[in-house]
């Protein structure tokens, strides 16, 4: 069960002795016959876009980036990908890098099997690190003159120019960038960015590419920007408010195409085309995309796609619409489950119907994922429904003692691991807490980059508890016996009215609220209050994880890596 907040990001001046040309037909935004840059537009392929795309990536068993160079790509698996691929009809693939396992290998598949595939290139850019960023140029550049008939474009570097990047590139370096490729290849040449940056592309990157490759996300944008568009559309009634928001997010994705294309415009480049490089949905929501992600809200999405891209290939619009992903990356954790398969290469919901009968895909078997769904099971906007509050003295959680007089016990909830796997945690006999005989949760920590935690959560939004009468002078207590070094975390979240999750976190140490890490059991007794201090956006009357204990490095300061055991025992909230 995923817990942590998504990322807020993908991983998505004339070139010298050129001389200013006549503009042939380019198919881009409009009708502007003499370029204003000085370079001559290079015409993206007929076959470029004519067919459907999507952004591959082969990667199977890492689950972490620090896991990408360890795993093996055999071309087996990239076979396979492929054949499925071409069974959905997807025939162009975007590549994110020019490495040898992934891009290299992936080009030499499609040749030696014959296979009718076309890509896009894409050259890895990583900030200051300029004599790498070279040696990936010179990669692709091979790539694109050995494999030139099955290379359509090439992409230098992704994401890195928006404002909110988190690899950023200046605009001056990835120009060079970009020329250094185009200086040596004869195929049409871009960079990968968001919306915004293409609204307000400067000329030193307007001069150097062949057509823009734009990103939209309309369904992060519900959580990075919620009031950009009406996703929630509670003026509709609810048998229709699914539609009417997959509707908006198409729309919005079509206005953020338009501000990019306007952008261009505006500088007299209205013969650049646009393709959309990424844009997807997610299959399954991994933090804070309740009424949203869902398999056939996936599909409906992807449905709205190709009624686009149909357009956009007959007249204005984006020239090709990459969908992002075709499979499942455990490896991004919190940016995963985009794939229309998932990571087993069963087919997702959203392209089960193009092979109804799971019928055999070249090299591979095409299976369906389990589950089975209506076009009615999409999900949309509910507002929250506040229980009666809990009116009981204690509320427990976790606990091997005899009932009370004044005590309720939740049986719908969960245990769970931040990223489903970043601590075990099995009940045991071998340790337990004072008076509460004879078991207890013993928990070894399985870090992932960021750190790990463990909490007691229900498995639907839906599910909440009033616990709005433990505000003023109510604590959350329970028994822990570790020797685990420096900080934990202690916290609680909310579901709000306004569906947006909050949730707050405590970092103690030894001596704060009874906390000690010295082996011996001690018991922690936290004011709720302290919680509403630390996040005063908490709504008690919606409380969704009751408990959650957790090393989050960039909050604790901790070293990375401890695996020092926990045990926790009689956990429970008290008025």
């Amino acid at each position: 069960m995923k817990y942590l907040p998504l990322r807020a990001f993908s991983f998505r001046a004339g070139i010298a002795g050129l001389l200013a040309s006549v503009l042939l037909a380019c198919g881009g935004g409009g009708d502007s016959t003499t370029p204003v840059t000085g370079v001559q537009i290079r015409q993206l392929s007929p076959e470029f876009t004519a067919r459907k795309a999507v952004a591959y990536s082969p990667y199977r068993t890492a689950t972490s980036a620090d896991g990408l160079a360890a795993e093996a790509i055999p071309k087996a698996n990239i076979k396979q990908d492929l054949d499925l691929l071409l069974a959905a009809g997807f025939r162009l693939i975007r590549l994110f890098d020019s490495d040898d396992k992934v891009a290299k290998q992936t080009l030499e598949v499609i040749r030696d099997e014959k296979l009718n595939m076309k890509v896009q290139l894409g050259v890895y850019m990583q900030s200051g690190a300029d004599a790498a960023n070279k040696a990936n140029l010179d990669r692709a550049v091979a790539l694109a003159k050995g494999f030139s008939s099955i290379v359509l474009a090439v992409s230098v570097g992704n994401e890195n120019m928006v404002v909110w990047s988190f690899n950023k590139i200046a605009p001056d370096v990835m120009a060079g960038y970009i020329r250094t490729v185009r200086n040596q290849i004869t195929q049409p040449v871009t960079t990968d960015d968001n919306y915004l940056f293409w609204a307000s592309a400067p000329t030193i990157i307007t001069d150097v590419i062949d057509f823009a490759s734009l990103h939209t996300y309309s369904e992060l944008d519900t959580v990075f920007d919620p009031k950009r568009w009406d996703w929630k559309q509670t003026g509709v009634p609810a048998a229709e408010r699914a539609k009417a928001m997959m509707d908006g997010s198409i729309a919005e994705a079509r206005r953020q195409y338009n501000e990019g294309r306007a952008g261009l415009d505006s500088k007299g480049l209205s013969y650049i085309p646009i393709t959309i490089g990424e844009t997807g949905w997610n299959a399954v929501d991994l933090g804070q995309l309740a009424f949203r992600a869902h398999p056939v809200n996936q599909k409906m999405y992807l449905d709205r796609l190709a009624t686009w891209a149909a357009e956009g290939k007959a007249g204005a619009g984006p020239k090709a619409v990459f969908y992002f992903e075709a499979f499942d990356e455990p490896w991004k954790q919190g940016d995963d489950k985009w794939g229309l398969f998932n990571v087993q290469r069963q087919a997702r919901y959203a392209v089960q119907e193009i092979n109804a009968n799971n019928s055999p895909a070249g090299s591979a078997t095409w299976v369906w994922e389990p589950g089975t769904y209506l076009p009615t099971d999409a999900l949309y906007f509910k507002p929250a429904v506040v229980k009666p509050p809990i009116v009981e003295n204690k509320y427990v959680l976790y606990t091997d003692a005899a009932p009370g007089a004044s005590e309720v016990r939740p049986t719908d909830l969960f245990w769970d691991a931040f990223d489903g796997n970043t601590a075990i945690a099995p009940e045991v006999t071998t340790n337990y807490g004072p008076n509460d005989a004879t078991h207890s949760i013993e928990i070894t920590p399985h870090p992932a980059s960021y750190g790990w935690g463990f909490l007691r959560q229900p498995h639907s939004t839906d599910v909440t508890d009033n616990l709005s009468n433990y505000a003023s002078s109510g604590t959350l207590k329970f028994w822990i016996s570790t020797t685990y070094p420096g900080k934990i975390e202690i916290g609680i979240s909310t579901d709000t009215q306004d569906r947006v999750a909050q949730e707050a976190f405590l970092q103690i140490q030894p001596g704060n609220y009874g906390y000690c890490n010295t082996g011996a059991w001690c018991q922690v007794s936290i004011p709720i209050k302290d919680f509403v201090a630390k996040n005063p956006n908490l709504d008690l009357t919606l409380v969704l994880s009751r408990f959650v204990i957790s090393d989050v490095y960039s909050r604790t300061g901790n070293a990375p890596g401890s695996t020092a055991k926990l045990y926790i025992d009689g956990i429970y909230w008290s008025k």
